[in-house]
């Protein structure tokens, strides 16, 4: 049924996506508009960290079943998963699926496979769909022809761990919403031919809610331990002594809280709830916000507190967005040392072990240094722990003594 797959965005997602289809025997080209991306690719490495990846693509530019490409070709399926972001006033961005959209639609053929990976607010897919016929008036295509269509359309929205990217996207059960009952279960034989999940079948627009869904329940729950931590200081107790208290109630589970909530799906995909349904989304909405101002909460302890020392010395732990990974997107854990950075609260010693330079909107600063752990550790008058590293993880206390400790992810307890 497929021999030939295309898969758009070759990021976090498209390209794992690729290489495990390419592992499977299929004949995989991936695209994407970044020339430096396309030709790492075709040169068997893989453009970012993460687990096993490297491995898979190594293999598979080997075997002759994955290449990369800047234009879009024809194939059997394809696979669009390009960036859904949030612009400035939460409204979502889809001018890379539309751009997506017209790429692929330049080359489809009769019987084609069209997948929507990219998480997206409901009615994107069937919003796809129309795009798609806009720019091929001589194919048909399902949100008008149903069954008949000569084109098929799909959502399959991403469900993977950073970190876990290889096992996940295999292992995890996946949700399919076609356009139309036959685009469904065309799109589930694509993915059951690499996925070891169960393939769970619906419409489009139920797909999209149910993964947004996903998110936006972590989200509120974030929310309600960053909410209760702030409590916790203003009235000068331990959240963990509370949390830890509280949760031996049988039916009680708060999580940890944190330094806010950083990624490109907990941090945007609530926004395109509140979109959809603002005057319904009220408990999603006030999440959000709870969520967006830890970090300033964060940034405004840490500052009062170096006020106190003359020259003080502070040594910002972590970068990305979560721990062992080189991903910075969304990271609240580099907003908040940028931010300590730009109001010039002392001297900022940055470690981050996944990355060997300071991303450009930290070394603009001219006020921050990438080092190692230890020297940030003996030079340093604050601590501020923003990623819970297993490299931060094995710190001993006495290289604490004699300084101010924000552990914002509760590791040194």
């Amino acid at each position: 049924m497929f021999s030939t797959v295309s898969v758009v965005g070759l990021g976090y997602i498209g390209l794992p996506t690729a290489a495990a289809l390419a592992t499977k025997g299929l004949d995989v080209v991936g695209v994407d508009v970044n020339r430096a991306t396309v030709d790492l690719i075709n040169a068997g490495q893989a453009p970012f960290v993460e687990p096993d990846l490297a491995v898979a693509v190594s293999g598979a530019v080997a075997m002759g079943r994955l290449r990369a490409a800047t234009e879009a070709e024809p194939a059997d399926a394809f696979i669009i998963a390009v960036p859904t972001p949030v612009g400035d006033d939460h409204e979502p961005d889809l001018s890379f699926v539309r751009a997506a959209a017209a790429a692929v639609a330049d080359v489809l053929q009769p019987g084609a496979l069209v997948v929507l990976e990219s998480t997206s607010p409901p009615g994107t897919t069937l919003q796809l769909s129309q795009w798609l016929a806009e720019r091929r008036p001589d194919l048909t295509f399902p949100h008008s022809a149903g069954a008949a269509a000569d084109v098929h359309v799909a959502h399959c929205p991403e469900r993977v761990l950073p970190g876990r990217i290889m096992i996940e996207i295999v292992t995890n059960d996946r949700l399919i919403g076609g356009v139309s009952e036959c685009c469904g279960a065309r799109a589930k034989g694509l993915y059951e031919l690499f996925a070891q999940g169960r393939c769970h079948v619906t419409d489009a627009t139920t797909a999209e809610m149910a993964k947004l869904s996903e998110n936006a329940f972590r989200d509120v729950n974030i929310a309600f331990a960053n909410e209760l931590s702030m409590i916790c200081d203003k009235l000068g107790i331990d959240a963990t002594d509370v949390i830890t208290l509280a949760n031996r109630h049988p039916r009680v589970n708060i999580l940890q809280p944190g330094p806010g909530v950083g990624g490109h799906c907990i941090a945007v995909d609530p926004w395109f709830i509140v979109s959809a349904a603002g005057d319904q989304a009220r408990l999603i909405r006030t999440a959000r916000q709870v969520n967006d101002a830890k970090p300033a909460h964060v940034i405004a302890e840490v500052s009062k507190t170096a006020a106190r020392f003359k020259d003080p010395v502070v040594a910002c732990l972590g970068l990305a967005f979560k721990a062992d990974v080189d991903d910075l997107r969304e990271s609240p854990a580099l907003h908040i040392t940028t931010e300590l950075a730009r109001q010039g609260v002392g001297r900022l010693l940055v470690v981050e072990p996944h990355i060997t330079e300071l991303p450009p909107v930290l070394a603009d600063t001219g006020q921050a240094k990438l080092v190692d752990l230890e020297a940030a550790l003996q030079e340093s008058d604050l601590i501020v722990l923003l990623v819970d590293h297993d490299a931060f993880r094995g710190v001993k206390r006495t290289m604490l003594r004699g300084k101010v400790v924000f552990d914002t992810r509760s590791v040194w307890r």
